[in-house]
Protein backbone atom coordinates (compact mmCIF):
# COMPACT_ATOMS: atom_id res chain seq x y z
CA UNK A 1 0.00 0.00 0.00
CA UNK A 2 0.91 3.45 -1.12
CA UNK A 3 -0.05 6.61 1.07
CA UNK A 4 1.80 9.71 2.93
CA UNK A 5 1.55 9.96 6.43
CA UNK A 6 -0.31 12.80 8.05
CA UNK A 7 2.10 15.71 9.63
CA UNK A 8 2.83 15.08 12.93
CA UNK A 9 1.53 18.18 14.48
CA UNK A 10 -2.21 17.45 12.73
CA UNK A 11 -4.15 14.48 15.28
CA UNK A 12 -6.85 12.86 14.12
CA UNK A 13 -9.50 15.23 15.33
CA UNK A 14 -7.63 18.33 13.58
CA UNK A 15 -8.01 16.70 10.81
CA UNK A 16 -11.71 15.95 10.99
CA UNK A 17 -12.63 19.48 12.08
CA UNK A 18 -10.61 21.00 9.51
CA UNK A 19 -12.66 19.09 6.70
CA UNK A 20 -15.90 19.61 8.68
CA UNK A 21 -14.96 23.68 8.45
CA UNK A 22 -14.43 22.82 4.68
CA UNK A 23 -17.58 21.37 4.26
CA UNK A 24 -19.01 24.11 6.14
CA UNK A 25 -21.27 21.47 8.37
CA UNK A 26 -21.47 22.02 12.41
CA UNK A 27 -21.19 19.27 14.66
CA UNK A 28 -24.66 18.91 15.06
CA UNK A 29 -25.39 18.35 11.43
CA UNK A 30 -22.16 16.33 11.21
CA UNK A 31 -23.29 13.80 13.84
CA UNK A 32 -26.61 13.64 13.14
CA UNK A 33 -25.76 12.36 9.49
CA UNK A 34 -22.84 10.01 10.97
CA UNK A 35 -25.35 8.59 13.27
CA UNK A 36 -22.97 9.82 16.50
CA UNK A 37 -23.83 11.88 19.38
CA UNK A 38 -22.31 15.44 19.50
CA UNK A 39 -20.63 14.95 22.53
CA UNK A 40 -18.63 12.05 21.03
CA UNK A 41 -17.75 14.13 17.49
CA UNK A 42 -16.65 17.00 19.72
CA UNK A 43 -14.45 14.48 22.04
CA UNK A 44 -12.99 13.02 18.52
CA UNK A 45 -11.95 16.43 17.63
CA UNK A 46 -10.31 17.66 20.78
CA UNK A 47 -8.34 14.65 20.95
CA UNK A 48 -10.48 12.88 24.29
CA UNK A 49 -11.56 9.90 21.73
CA UNK A 50 -9.79 8.42 19.13
CA UNK A 51 -12.75 6.92 16.30
CA UNK A 52 -12.78 3.68 15.28
CA UNK A 53 -11.82 2.65 11.39
CA UNK A 54 -15.73 2.03 11.46
CA UNK A 55 -16.45 5.58 12.56
CA UNK A 56 -13.77 7.26 10.25
CA UNK A 57 -15.01 5.88 7.06
CA UNK A 58 -18.70 6.73 8.30
CA UNK A 59 -17.44 10.52 9.03
CA UNK A 60 -15.73 10.55 5.85
CA UNK A 61 -18.63 9.67 3.90
CA UNK A 62 -20.67 12.74 4.94
CA UNK A 63 -17.10 14.87 4.34
CA UNK A 64 -16.74 13.49 0.69
CA UNK A 65 -13.19 13.31 1.49
CA UNK A 66 -11.14 11.86 -0.88
CA UNK A 67 -9.09 8.00 -0.43
CA UNK A 68 -5.94 9.36 -0.56
CA UNK A 69 -7.04 11.68 2.52
CA UNK A 70 -9.03 9.21 4.08
CA UNK A 71 -5.84 7.27 4.46
CA UNK A 72 -4.18 10.01 5.91
CA UNK A 73 -6.86 10.23 8.41
CA UNK A 74 -6.67 5.98 9.24
CA UNK A 75 -2.46 6.98 9.68
CA UNK A 76 -3.54 10.00 11.88
CA UNK A 77 -5.71 7.82 14.30
CA UNK A 78 -2.81 4.85 14.64
CA UNK A 79 -4.23 2.34 11.78
CA UNK A 80 -3.42 1.15 8.59
CA UNK A 81 -4.41 2.83 5.53
CA UNK A 82 -7.43 1.36 4.64
CA UNK A 83 -7.39 1.84 0.31
CA UNK A 84 -4.44 1.08 -1.75
CA UNK A 85 -2.87 3.15 -4.60
CA UNK A 86 -1.72 1.00 -7.68
CA UNK A 87 -0.61 2.29 -10.90
CA UNK A 88 -3.47 2.81 -13.77
CA UNK A 89 -1.58 -0.63 -15.05
CA UNK A 90 -2.42 -2.58 -12.71
CA UNK A 91 -6.12 -1.83 -12.23
CA UNK A 92 -6.96 -4.43 -14.60
CA UNK A 93 -10.38 -4.50 -15.64
CA UNK A 94 -10.60 -0.53 -15.08
CA UNK A 95 -7.43 -0.27 -16.89
CA UNK A 96 -9.21 -1.17 -19.77
CA UNK A 97 -12.38 0.33 -19.37
CA UNK A 98 -10.43 3.83 -19.42
CA UNK A 99 -8.85 2.49 -22.53
CA UNK A 100 -12.15 1.19 -24.25
CA UNK A 101 -13.79 4.81 -23.53
CA UNK A 102 -11.05 6.63 -25.16
CA UNK A 103 -10.84 4.48 -27.85
CA UNK A 104 -14.85 5.02 -28.12
CA UNK A 105 -14.60 8.26 -28.20
CA UNK A 106 -12.94 8.69 -31.73
CA UNK A 107 -13.17 11.33 -33.90
CA UNK A 108 -13.15 12.96 -30.47
CA UNK A 109 -10.17 13.79 -28.66
CA UNK A 110 -10.67 12.34 -25.09
CA UNK A 111 -7.69 12.14 -22.48
CA UNK A 112 -7.46 10.35 -18.67
CA UNK A 113 -5.69 12.46 -16.34
CA UNK A 114 -5.18 12.23 -12.53
CA UNK A 115 -6.15 14.89 -10.01
CA UNK A 116 -3.39 17.04 -10.88
CA UNK A 117 -4.08 17.04 -14.66
CA UNK A 118 -0.99 14.47 -15.51
CA UNK A 119 -1.50 12.66 -18.92
CA UNK A 120 -2.43 9.05 -17.90
CA UNK A 121 -3.33 8.12 -21.50
CA UNK A 122 -4.90 9.37 -24.42
CA UNK A 123 -6.95 8.49 -27.36
CA UNK A 124 -5.23 8.78 -30.94
CA UNK A 125 -7.65 12.43 -31.31
CA UNK A 126 -5.99 14.28 -28.18
CA UNK A 127 -2.70 12.76 -29.38
CA UNK A 128 -2.76 14.40 -32.84
CA UNK A 129 -3.17 17.77 -30.94
CA UNK A 130 -0.50 17.46 -28.46
CA UNK A 131 2.19 16.19 -31.15
CA UNK A 132 3.51 19.69 -31.63
CA UNK A 133 4.28 20.40 -28.09
CA UNK A 134 7.63 21.76 -27.67
CA UNK A 135 9.96 19.32 -25.60
CA UNK A 136 9.65 20.73 -22.25
CA UNK A 137 5.85 20.58 -22.59
CA UNK A 138 5.55 16.75 -23.83
CA UNK A 139 8.45 15.55 -20.73
CA UNK A 140 6.13 12.87 -18.99
CA UNK A 141 4.16 13.61 -16.99
CA UNK A 142 2.73 15.91 -19.23
CA UNK A 143 0.20 18.23 -17.46
CA UNK A 144 -2.80 19.04 -19.77
CA UNK A 145 -3.24 22.05 -18.07
CA UNK A 146 0.23 23.67 -18.49
CA UNK A 147 0.09 21.94 -22.04
CA UNK A 148 -3.20 23.76 -23.31
CA UNK A 149 -2.32 27.06 -21.10
CA UNK A 150 1.16 27.19 -20.95
CA UNK A 151 2.30 29.97 -23.51
CA UNK A 152 4.48 28.24 -25.37
CA UNK A 153 1.79 24.93 -25.47
CA UNK A 154 -1.66 25.60 -27.31
CA UNK A 155 -2.12 28.72 -25.58
CA UNK A 156 -1.40 30.29 -29.31
CA UNK A 157 -4.03 28.36 -30.88
CA UNK A 158 -6.87 29.34 -28.60
CA UNK A 159 -8.92 31.64 -30.11
CA UNK A 160 -10.83 32.79 -26.67
CA UNK A 161 -7.48 32.08 -24.47
CA UNK A 162 -9.12 34.98 -21.75
CA UNK A 163 -12.34 33.15 -21.35
CA UNK A 164 -11.04 29.98 -21.67
CA UNK A 165 -8.22 30.36 -18.94
CA UNK A 166 -10.74 32.17 -16.81
CA UNK A 167 -13.14 28.65 -17.14
CA UNK A 168 -10.14 26.79 -16.13
CA UNK A 169 -8.69 28.59 -13.47
CA UNK A 170 -12.08 28.41 -11.53
CA UNK A 171 -12.30 24.83 -12.44
CA UNK A 172 -9.10 23.94 -11.14
CA UNK A 173 -10.27 26.43 -7.89
CA UNK A 174 -13.22 24.37 -7.25
CA UNK A 175 -11.27 21.28 -7.10
CA UNK A 176 -8.52 22.20 -4.97
CA UNK A 177 -11.54 23.26 -2.46
CA UNK A 178 -13.06 20.05 -2.52
CA UNK A 179 -10.14 17.58 -2.68
CA UNK A 180 -7.01 19.52 -0.84
CA UNK A 181 -4.97 17.94 -3.13
CA UNK A 182 -1.21 17.93 -2.46
CA UNK A 183 0.24 19.88 -5.64
CA UNK A 184 -2.73 21.48 -6.95
CA UNK A 185 -2.19 24.68 -5.66
CA UNK A 186 1.05 25.31 -6.93
CA UNK A 187 -0.43 24.26 -10.47
CA UNK A 188 -3.26 27.01 -9.60
CA UNK A 189 -0.61 29.42 -8.93
CA UNK A 190 0.82 28.53 -11.94
CA UNK A 191 -1.75 29.05 -13.96
CA UNK A 192 -2.90 32.49 -12.84
CA UNK A 193 0.71 33.68 -13.74
CA UNK A 194 -0.48 32.85 -17.19
CA UNK A 195 -2.21 36.21 -17.50
CA UNK A 196 -5.08 38.02 -16.21
CA UNK A 197 -8.72 36.22 -16.30
CA UNK A 198 -10.99 37.58 -19.11
CA UNK A 199 -12.46 40.92 -18.54
CA UNK A 200 -15.89 39.75 -20.28
CA UNK A 201 -18.89 37.80 -18.35
CA UNK A 202 -20.81 37.01 -21.08
CA UNK A 203 -21.07 37.16 -25.29
CA UNK A 204 -18.10 39.80 -26.61
CA UNK A 205 -15.10 39.57 -27.90
CA UNK A 206 -13.94 36.21 -26.44
CA UNK A 207 -16.16 35.03 -29.48
CA UNK A 208 -19.26 33.29 -27.41
CA UNK A 209 -22.67 34.03 -28.89
CA UNK A 210 -25.77 33.73 -27.55
CA UNK A 211 -26.31 30.25 -28.81
CA UNK A 212 -23.67 28.53 -27.16
CA UNK A 213 -24.68 25.98 -24.52
CA UNK A 214 -21.47 26.03 -22.69
CA UNK A 215 -18.16 27.81 -22.73
CA UNK A 216 -16.47 26.66 -25.70
CA UNK A 217 -12.81 25.80 -25.99
CA UNK A 218 -12.48 27.44 -30.06
CA UNK A 219 -8.91 26.33 -31.62
CA UNK A 220 -7.49 27.53 -34.99
CA UNK A 221 -5.59 24.61 -36.42
CA UNK A 222 -4.55 23.84 -40.12
CA UNK A 223 -7.58 21.96 -41.44
CA UNK A 224 -9.80 24.80 -39.38
CA UNK A 225 -11.54 26.86 -36.91
CA UNK A 226 -13.06 24.28 -33.80
CA UNK A 227 -15.18 24.79 -31.31
CA UNK A 228 -15.02 22.53 -28.49
CA UNK A 229 -17.31 21.87 -25.69
CA UNK A 230 -16.33 18.82 -22.86
CA UNK A 231 -17.47 16.36 -20.67
CA UNK A 232 -15.62 14.43 -17.50
CA UNK A 233 -16.24 11.04 -16.67
CA UNK A 234 -15.44 9.32 -13.41
CA UNK A 235 -15.59 5.64 -11.69
CA UNK A 236 -18.31 5.53 -9.42
CA UNK A 237 -17.55 3.97 -5.63
CA UNK A 238 -13.81 3.87 -6.33
CA UNK A 239 -11.95 1.49 -4.05
CA UNK A 240 -8.68 2.59 -4.98
CA UNK A 241 -6.83 5.62 -4.27
CA UNK A 242 -5.78 5.61 -8.32
CA UNK A 243 -9.29 4.71 -9.40
CA UNK A 244 -10.90 7.82 -6.92
CA UNK A 245 -8.06 10.33 -8.77
CA UNK A 246 -9.21 9.85 -12.35
CA UNK A 247 -11.28 11.76 -14.76
CA UNK A 248 -11.45 11.16 -18.57
CA UNK A 249 -11.88 14.53 -20.23
CA UNK A 250 -13.56 14.16 -23.41
CA UNK A 251 -13.85 17.35 -26.22
CA UNK A 252 -16.79 17.02 -28.35
CA UNK A 253 -17.89 19.34 -31.29
CA UNK A 254 -19.79 21.92 -30.85
CA UNK A 255 -20.89 23.02 -34.20
CA UNK A 256 -21.04 20.83 -37.54
CA UNK A 257 -17.88 22.36 -38.84
CA UNK A 258 -16.22 21.35 -36.06
CA UNK A 259 -17.63 17.49 -36.11
CA UNK A 260 -16.67 17.83 -39.97
CA UNK A 261 -13.05 18.32 -39.39
CA UNK A 262 -12.32 15.99 -36.65
CA UNK A 263 -13.97 13.06 -39.37
CA UNK A 264 -11.78 14.62 -41.49
CA UNK A 265 -8.71 14.11 -39.75
CA UNK A 266 -9.67 10.66 -38.39
CA UNK A 267 -10.14 9.76 -42.14
CA UNK A 268 -6.33 10.99 -42.39
CA UNK A 269 -5.25 9.27 -39.43
CA UNK A 270 -6.52 5.80 -40.71
CA UNK A 271 -6.35 5.85 -44.94
CA UNK A 272 -3.21 4.04 -45.77
CA UNK A 273 -0.44 5.38 -46.61
CA UNK A 274 0.81 5.09 -50.61
CA UNK A 275 4.38 3.12 -50.86
CA UNK A 276 7.47 4.61 -51.53
CA UNK A 277 8.10 3.07 -55.54
CA UNK A 278 11.54 1.41 -55.19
Amino acid sequence: MTATAAAPEETIGMMVKRWRERRRRSQLDLSLAAEMSTRHLSYIETGRSNPSPAMIERICDELDVPLRERNRFHLAAGFAPAYRERPLTDLGAAQDAVRAVLAGMEPHPAVAVNVHWDLLAANQAMEAFLRDLPGELRRPPVNMLRATLHPDGLAARIMNLGQWRSHVVRRVRRQLERTAADGLAALLAELEAYGPPSPTTGPAADGTTADDLVVPLRMTTPYGDLALLYTATVFGSPRDVTLDEIAIETFFPADQATAQVLRSLADLRTAPRAETPT
